[in-house]
């Protein structure tokens, strides 16, 4: 009986030290890496236009030059270029609201949308907002 409680105490030791310090390694398939393509700048734009009104939703809420249920998106670009802040920051989630705080609330629930997205695809929408 003591010779079974050694041998399984000396196992559980060795066990332990060779599992201690050992770091795991986790292989990347490399099919899954997406690597962004450099767009031109028409090419940003019409990427833009697609994710504004379409998986961005941000036309739900956004016109180019009339207050819907947000500010226009006209005024939503001169409001971040008199504060020099960045739209993408704001869409990241990252940045604070400027434009109407008051309906910050409503836009937080486009940030399960837009913090998916690539730093490409949301500087495709501002560039996008830019050109109305």
């Amino acid at each position: 009986m003591k010779t079974t409680i050694k041998w399984i105490s000396s196992l559980a030791l060795v066990l332990a030290l060779f599992s201690c310090g050992k770091t795991k390694e986790v292989e990347v398939d490399p099919s899954t890496l997406v690597e962004e393509k450099k767009l031109s700048e028409l090419e940003m734009k019409q990427l833009g236009q697609k994710l504004f009104n379409g998986k961005g939703t941000c036309n739900a809420c956004h016109q180019s030059d009339s207050k819907g249920v947000g500010p226009s998106v006209k005024e939503v670009v001169r409001i971040y270029d008199e504060h020099k802040a960045s739209i993408v920051t704001f869409l990241k989630g990252e940045g604070e609201p400027i434009v109407d705080p008051k309906q910050f609330m409503v836009m937080q629930a486009n940030f399960v949308i837009t913090k998916k997205m690539t730093n490409q695809e949301l500087q495709a929408i501002e560039v996008y907002m830019r050109s109305l």
